[in-house]
């Protein structure tokens, strides 16, 4: 597949609003209302397009206390790198989760209401896991910037 300009140019719309219709988007880039829906499908297909979501407002649900967690495994045995990444994947408060290099193995970003409610969540679901030697939290006080799109 020849991943073009035009392709670029769609992807950016999408990311900026998934709910355009086809129409919309055709109108956008002086295309076929049937060209579009082929890109998309192609873009789907290919890889390009993992998925479709909603953003959703962290202080409409009461899930506003952000925190960085980083995560340092007591040892970096093959057994308990894998055993660490499946039980992290299971909690629900944890967004996402990168195996790093340098100092620690791992960063979290943590969501939850509020600091009560990360005391908990460390103390009775992330420091449960098995094989973690050491975390360190950092608190978000104001969000600069978040973005989910990936700029061409």
């Amino acid at each position: 597949m020849i991943f073009d300009a035009t392709d670029k140019k769609l992807l950016e719309f999408i990311q900026q609003d998934s709910k355009q219709t086809n129409k919309e988007l055709s109108n956008k880039l002086k295309m076929s209302v049937t060209a579009v829906y082929e890109r998309i499908k192609k873009l789907e297909k290919e890889g390009y397009i993992n998925g479709y979501i909603a953003v959703v407002n962290k202080e409409k649900v009461d899930r506003n206390f952000v925190v960085f967690c980083h995560v340092k495994l007591i040892q970096h045995s093959q057994e308990f790198v894998i055993s660490f990444e499946k039980e992290v994947k299971q909690l629900d408060e944890v967004l996402e989760c990168y195996h790093l290099s340098g100092d620690y193995d791992y960063l979290l970003k943590v969501i939850v209401k509020d600091m009560a409610a990360f005391r908990e969540f460390m103390v009775k679901k992330l420091t449960r896991i098995n094989h973690i030697g050491s975390t360190h939290s950092m608190f978000v006080i104001n969000e600069v910037k978040y973005s989910t799109a990936i700029n061409f």
